[in-house]
């Protein structure tokens, strides 16, 4: 929420970036983009314009959405999208949510040529360092795959699990039915 001379404007924000937004009651100045749809009109908010240039270039794609590129971009920073795009990395666009295979496959297709600019200048934030181990057992490779499909980021999602396994150790974590993992991750995204 944002609020103007008085008035609050609900923008939609790629959530993994929450971080970089100043502390409530700060001044803020967002590049935004207006979706206006017959039922309802959607602002969308971006710190910076090379965000916003990927948004849109996204939302040109067949079949993305304004909801998919946020997630997109809340998976992933516009640098690493766009290298995977230029490179054609399919299976790297797959791992952000709401993306598949046809979609990865258009974004490379459609977006190749267009995504050259996009890296430079842009201040990449820092990746999640996250011990192999966290991710190699299936409880923790599905409650990954559910809490990207519950809508939080991967980014966050990964983090949650890893503040997890600190917080329970090893063995503990590793005896962790899907279910609990769940629930213990939960609680840390709330």
């Amino acid at each position: 929420m944002v609020d103007v001379n008085g008035v609050g404007y609900e923008v939609h924000f790629p959530e993994a970036h929450h971080h970089r937004l100043p502390r409530l009651g700060e001044e803020v100045v967002l590049q935004i983009h207006t979706v206006v749809r017959e039922d309802a009109i959607s602002l969308y908010g971006f710190l910076d314009a090379a965000e916003k240039e990927l948004f849109l270039l996204l939302m040109g794609v067949s079949g993305v959405g304004p909801k998919l590129a946020r997630n997109i971009l809340s998976a992933a920073t516009p640098a690493e999208i766009s290298r995977a795009i230029a490179a054609g990395d399919v299976g790297r666009l797959k791992q952000l949510p709401g993306v598949g295979k046809k979609t990865a496959e258009r974004l490379c297709l459609e977006l190749k040529d267009k995504v050259d600019f996009l890296p430079l200048g842009i201040t990449p934030t820092p990746p999640v360092v996250t011990s192999p181990e966290v991710f190699c057992d299936q409880p923790s490779r599905d409650a990954l795959s559910a809490l990207m499909n519950l809508g939080y980021p991967a980014v966050r999602a990964r983090q949650a699990l890893e503040q997890v396994r600190q917080q329970l150790g090893e063995e503990a974590y590793g005896a962790l039915a899907l279910e609990e993992l769940l629930r213990a991750a939960l609680r840390g995204l709330a």
